[in-house]
């Protein structure tokens, strides 16, 4: 992991398209400035891992049944 030192109102870029700006510090929260491309989704920690939560429910319930197995007895 990279970690950097920023003071309000710097930024850092990411892959040239992202840029995460430092808005406010107050106390022990940091405001974030987000700026990226529309089709870059951008979420807080907890909510990216409740749309994985409920991706992977909604997979298990429209995943097919496996088949049966039939035993041939000769």
């Amino acid at each position: 992991m990279l970690v950097l030192s920023r003071q309000r109102d710097e930024s850092i870029i990411i892959a040239d398209n992202i840029k995460i700006t430092i808005v406010d510090i107050r106390g022990d929260k940091v405001r974030l400035g987000i700026d990226a491309p529309k089709e870059i989704p951008v979420h807080r920690q907890e909510v990216f891992d409740a749309i994985q939560r409920e991706n992977d429910h909604e997979n298990a319930e429209a995943a097919p049944a496996p088949p049966e197995e039939t035993v041939v007895q000769e």
